[in-house]
């Protein structure tokens, strides 16, 4: 049964947030992009917060501590600096918070039980170890969301997708682009995958990398427009699960591809 998000957590959490960004439009994307369940909810911005955490709670479809590591992310992930000490501060809060109720957060929007080691790895640990169970398990997340909210499966791909280049990009020591879009990283990793040796089939592998770059690029503009990031705000588009579908599961095999070649790659190395 999934961990609720303890009343003290929910406090801290909804008056860092709240104060943050302190829009109803944005905190109202923020929620429904991260799953959170339901209509809006009534009230200020703190009040807001607050009870749509306490409906995660309360609903038995949704994984509490799933949505709350969605909400924080964005805002832990954050550099605190001298001219804003406001989110030092409110990083801290919120990691008091957790620890004082044995959890703890994690990068990538993990928010786990506190020295529980393997639920504690975040996707590039995943993706830069070839565990590919894992990563299954969090595209199983991303289809689980479909019916419910597509929106919100479709930015979990994106967000594999762009995981993968990054950790991809860090662990060959390739050169990160300035822009740090899932495009641009898709770019880098396309140029440094190896294709075959016989000609004949290394121009049809170029043919399925240009299908593949077409797939991030969908994908990232599908991101691009319901998001949260990008003001999904409280009418987006329109999708259909289908459509949703073909997406999270086109994500799913670029993300595997790439992951078989690039552990292949390892493995016959480490075995020199």
């Amino acid at each position: 049964m999934p961990s609720k998000i303890p009343n003290s957590v929910i406090g801290a959490v909804a008056s860092v947030i709240a104060s943050h960004y302190y829009s109803h439009s944005t905190l109202n994307s923020l929620f429904m992009e991260s799953g959170a369940p339901g209509d809006v909810p009534l009230g200020n911005c703190e009040t807001k917060c607050a009870t749509w955490l306490r409906r995660c709670n309360d609903d038995p479809t949704v994984d509490p501590l799933v949505v709350l590591g969605q909400v924080i992310q964005k805002f832990m992930g954050q550099e605190p600096s001298d001219w804003r000490p406001e989110i030092a501060e409110g990083q801290r809060r919120i990691r008091e918070s957790l620890a004082k109720n044995q959890l703890t957060y994690q990068i990538n929007g993990f928010v786990t039980i506190a020295g529980a080691s393997l639920a504690a790895k975040t996707l590039a640990d995943y993706l830069s170890a070839g565990d590919f169970a894992s990563i299954e398990a969090e595209f199983d997340r991303a289809i689980k969301q479909l019916d419910r909210d597509p929106h919100a499966a479709i930015t979990a791909a994106s967000s594999i997708i762009e995981a993968l280049c990054k950790t991809y990009i860090d662990t060959f020591k390739l050169e990160m682009p300035a822009n740090q879009s899932i495009g641009p990283v898709w770019r880098v990793v396309q140029g440094h995958l190896g294709l075959n040796l016989d000609s004949t089939l290394r121009d049809d592998q170029k043919r399925v990398l240009q299908g593949l770059a077409s797939i991030v690029d969908g994908v990232g503009a599908y991101r691009t427009h319901i998001g949260s990031a990008h003001g999904r705000g409280l009418n987006p588009p329109q999708i259909a699960v289908p459509e949703a579908r073909l997406a999270v599961n086109a994500a799913h095999s670029l993300v595997i591809f790439v992951m078989e070649l690039w552990h292949a790659a390892q493995t016959s190395k480490n075995s020199l």
